[in-house]
């Protein structure tokens, strides 16, 4: 891995598709979304798991302290049932949380889902990870990710000097 490659973790939650009872389409979603907003080289972890708030906690933190993911993903268990604790866990092992990040994808997504107000997505650092949870629905990670990625590159820059280099254009899709 070069010095400009960053890690990206793509971290699927969810009961069924960790069980094979269902093919995982959220987490190619979101693998498929920044192949085309990342242009800079890039190294993906991927991982599905349960809807446990101790294991996603822990494989958040081997993502972020182990295997050194700069930006981290996660798709699922952010509604409003009981078995969905990704924000929970993900502020567990957050140091900080960035506020912006969750009300931006739910006023974004509020313009065509009425129920968006239900999505508990959030999104903080642990060390220099940048960690954003998002839906579980491919239409939804697209226009979540559309709505907070142009910031993506500049919290990465002041987490730890990485460099990543997206398609603006592509990116700001989700504005016109």
């Amino acid at each position: 891995m070069s010095q400009n490659t960053i890690k990206i973790g793509f971290l699927t939650i969810s009961d069924r598709a960790s069980r094979g009872v269902y093919e995982d389409i959220s987490g190619p979603a979101m693998q498929e979304w920044i192949s085309k907003a990342v242009t800079s080289p890039y190294e993906v972890v991927s991982r599905i798991i349960e809807d446990e708030q101790p294991v996603i906690e822990k494989t958040l933190i081997e993502m972020s302290d182990t295997l050194g993911c700069n930006l981290i993903l996660t798709t699922g268990g952010t509604g409003p049932t009981t078995r969905d604790v990704t924000p929970e866990a993900t502020q567990s092992v957050c140091e900080r949380i960035f506020d912006g990040f969750a009300e931006q994808m739910r006023i974004v997504s509020l313009r065509t889902v009425p129920t968006a107000i239900l999505s508990r997505q959030i999104a903080g650092t642990r060390g220099n990870s940048l960690i954003i949870n998002l839906p579980g629905k491919p239409v939804a990670i697209a226009v979540c990710l559309g709505a907070v990625f142009l910031a993506v590159p500049k919290c990465l820059e002041l987490l730890d000097n990485s460099l990543i280099i997206i398609d603006k254009a592509f990116v700001s899709q989700v504005f016109k």
